[in-house]
């Protein structure tokens, strides 16, 4: 091979072999594993009456960038990014629809909770949307606020009727942006969202 032709050949090569690196580092990232994180259901009060009703709850709606295994923070209103090398241990919605079957069950107010009827069709569906589930870091970047907003509606199955809808929000303070902090207050949320959730949905049923 002539000089010339050697001159012309290693600007191609250096490209290509840059290529290389980035897919091969790629992909290590790629086969790293993730630390996975769950939440808890709360302490909730057994109630002293039992219903024998069959509650089924469907799985949450979201949007594609809450409907995912990654801990989304927001650095800014508008965007989205997830924390680096953690998820959750389900789909955000499939994590919250587990959540409250766990904690409607636990109450002890239904004769029966599920993700779907055992027979034909339940008594009543639990529908709801996940509009956020994330953590919004503060101004300077050192804390975050965990915000979870579930919208939920009550239907009656025997006519479909929608018997009542309602927004549920809550928040808490994770004082660091730490992986650790943020899941922590993430259970503190859920917990809180689920102590107003699960009484709401136990009246309107007995009432209807």
């Amino acid at each position: 091979m002539t000089a010339k032709l050697r001159l012309l050949f290693l600007p191609l090569v250096l490209p290509l072999a840059l290529a290389g690196c980035t897919a091969l580092s790629a992909l290590e990232e790629a086969s790293q594993p993730l630390e996975i994180y769950e939440l808890r259901t709360p302490q909730l009060p057994r109630t002293a009456s039992r219903r024998n009703i069959e509650i089924v709850v469907a799985e949450p709606a979201a949007s594609g960038a809450l409907a995912t295994e990654r801990i989304m923070i927001r650095p800014a209103p508008l965007q989205a990014q997830y924390l680096p090398g953690v998820r959750w241990a389900d789909m955000a919605p499939v994590m919250v629809q587990t959540l409250m079957v766990r904690s409607f069950a636990e109450t002890g107010a239904f004769g029966s909770v599920g993700r779907g009827p055992i027979g034909t069709v339940a008594d009543f569906t639990v529908l709801s949307e996940l509009t956020d589930f994330q953590a919004e870091t503060t101004d300077d970047g050192s804390a975050a606020i965990i915000r979870v907003r579930l919208v939920i509606r009550l239907v009656r199955e025997s006519d479909a009727k929608v018997l009542d809808t309602r927004a549920f929000a809550v928040s808490a303070k994770a004082t660091s942006t730490d992986a650790n902090t943020v899941v922590a207050a993430f259970d503190v949320a859920t917990s809180r969202l689920l102590e107003e959730i699960v009484p709401w949905i136990a009246r309107r049923a007995a009432t209807s």
